[in-house]
């Protein structure tokens, strides 16, 4: 079952990092698992606000999709969707399958399986939830995947990005008080990774084993 580094199933690198506006802190690519015929893409974004509006939409018959369109799901990452679920392979539409496509990009701020394949950009932080780019994403807008370069892009003005972050608010949330809302206070994004900020010791004194006090009823 293991592989002489002569024979490997795929060359290296099998993971990509990749940055750019749509991503500032990063985003990740299994490259092993992706089309290199998509490897480098550009095609109009079409926009899922959440996981429940993709399972709505995405086989709509009159979705307005094509092979070339780039499927967005947001709000699916570690403070959007509390946990960072396994959302990140979104499924082809019906209406592509049925004409042979398999495979398109993908891209969200969740995670997925490490069986699951596809060219999906997984882990985009900052995420949506907490006013990342990829909140700012609008249906239509064009986004460019270099993984060459390491690149992923959302092909929109600066100015254009900083009108529409003025206009972006928070969504607000049921859980105010216990660990529900201990979490969405303290989780970190992928890219630190989405441990909770009180966590992370400040000395060498926080990394202190403390005996635990074990009695008996």
């Amino acid at each position: 079952m293991i592989r002489l580094i002569d024979s490997a199933v795929a060359v290296p690198p099998t993971l990509a990092v990749l940055r750019g506006n749509l991503a500032p802190s990063g985003a990740v690519l299994k490259v092993a698992a992706a089309s290199s015929r998509l490897l480098k893409h550009s095609g109009p974004a079409l926009v899922f606000d959440n996981y429940e509006d993709m399972l709505t939409r995405i086989d709509d018959p009159d979705l307005d999709v094509t092979a070339e369109t780039v499927l967005v799901l947001r709000n699916a990452g570690p403070r959007g969707a509390c946990g960072m679920p396994e959302w990140g392979m979104l499924p082809i539409p019906k209406k592509l399958q049925a004409a042979g496509v398999r495979d398109m990009v993908r891209m969200s701020d969740a995670r997925m399986s490490g069986t699951s394949f596809g060219t999906v950009v997984l882990h985009i932080a900052p995420e949506a939830a907490v006013g990342g780019p990829l909140a700012l994403v609008r249906t239509g807008d064009r986004i460019t995947l270099d993984v060459e370069a390491r690149a992923v892009s959302l092909e929109v003005t600066t100015g254009e990005l900083e009108l529409r972050a003025r206009s972006w608010t928070p969504r607000g949330t049921a859980h105010l008080r216990g660990y529900p809302k201990l979490y969405l206070e303290q989780v970190l994004q992928a890219d630190e990774g989405c441990d909770l900020e009180f966590l992370r010791p400040r000395s060498k004194a926080e990394l202190a084993f403390v005996p635990p006090l074990v009695g008996r009823s």
